[in-house]
């Protein structure tokens, strides 16, 4: 009978910690989705699903049924799904330093795998 007790009182336990956990999950996904849609705004830097970037041109966050156009080029605006635009995600990267490629290209000569250097193949077709 102890036993029995324990086990119910633990089940209410986790029953709790769902309702309470998916209670505040739901309330950050609102507030998330509620901030969205007040920069959603066009002019605003947009990235699709599928991972195309443009700049919003239209979008009505009240009228998800209407397409969202975004330009994605200059002059070419692609509309697309309204819950495919997503605002671009803002990283805190810094800028690399400049290399010029064509330099490293000619002093390399060689690849590196796995870590280690393999020097270019030398053939007959490297004269052409």
């Amino acid at each position: 009978m102890d036993m029995n007790l324990i086990l119910l009182v633990v089940l209410a336990v986790m029953v709790v910690f769902m309702f309470v956990s998916s209670r505040r999950n739901a309330k950050k996904r609102q507030e998330l989705e509620e901030q969205r849609r007040t920069q959603m705004v066009p002019g605003a830097r947009v990235m699709t699903r599928s991972g195309l970037f443009g700049t919003l041109v239209a979008f009505d966050a009240e009228d998800l049924t209407q397409p969202a156009k975004v330009e994605i080029a200059p002059g070419v605006i692609a509309e697309v799904h309204a819950q495919a635009v997503d605002l671009v995600p803002e990283t805190e990267t810094t800028e690399p330093a400049a290399t010029d490629v064509a330099d490293d290209a000619a002093e390399d000569e060689g690849y590196t795998l796995n870590g280690e250097r393999i020097e270019k193949p030398r053939g007959d077709d490297d004269t052409k």
